[in-house]
């Protein structure tokens, strides 16, 4: 079996890091992708009040949801708590699916995260234990108007969203580029929506949106 692994906060999970796992399946063809929720990323503070459960309640039942088998929330970076670093991550998931993996993993990131690979911990172990598949992504129409509740705060020596280009040519790790149709959607930009009474449903899978209604995620206090 071929995995794939998509990390992220998942503040919320919306209908771009499905794309991505479906382009990965179809394009690329991987059996499975691994949805893996943060628990605390190191590049940026999580900006709102909800927790890591409801995230990651939320990755879970997009996947039973789905239904097809194809993706499946791993939920080590919650249960492991701490700060979560992606060498240990994936050093975690190809012992714990050693029995059916075929080759190595491949770690999934967008073009704003693959910018600042070089920042992140033990890089050079990251792309020595996956395959790198690097996914087209480009700034949405809100990003420039975020709430300072809402938007992602850089931390350590990250500039943020967006803030660093990626460039192929000095990337310096060997990847796949996804040939998926650009991604013009953020997290951020849904949690902006649902504060001030915008049209984000449709943007989120139903299941999704159903919890976040049924929780009262991202709303005004």
């Amino acid at each position: 079996m071929k995995i794939a692994v998509l990390g992220g906060t998942f503040n919320p999970l919306h209908n771009g890091h499905v794309m991505i796992a479906r382009e990965a399946c179809e394009r690329l063809g991987y059996d499975r992708v691994l949805f893996v929720p943060a628990f605390l990323p190191p590049h940026k503070r999580v900006s709102s009040k909800e927790t890591a459960f409801d995230r990651l309640e939320m990755v879970e039942a997009f996947c039973k949801e789905e239904g097809s088998g194809r993706f499946l929330c791993e939920p080590c970076e919650i249960e492991r708590e701490g700060v979560s670093y992606t060498c240990d991550t994936l050093e975690y998931i190809s012992e714990k699916y050693k029995n059916e993996i075929k080759g190595k993993p491949a770690f999934i990131l967008g073009e704003e995260a693959a910018a600042e690979f070089h920042k992140w911990r033990n890089p050079e172990r990251i792309a020595e234990t996956a395959d790198l598949i690097v996914a087209r992504r480009k700034p949405g129409d809100l990003i420039s108007g975020l709430s300072q509740n809402k938007a992602n705060v850089p931390s350590g020596n990250f500039t943020g969203d967006f803030s660093a280009s990626f460039n192929p040519e000095t990337f310096g790790y060997p990847f796949i580029e996804l040939q998926n149709p650009e991604m013009r959607l953020s997290s951020s930009e849904i949690r902006v929506l649902i504060e001030n009474g915008g049209d984000w449903e449709k943007l989120v899978p139903k299941v999704v949106a159903e919890y976040i209604k049924q929780k009262k995620l991202y709303m005004e206090d």
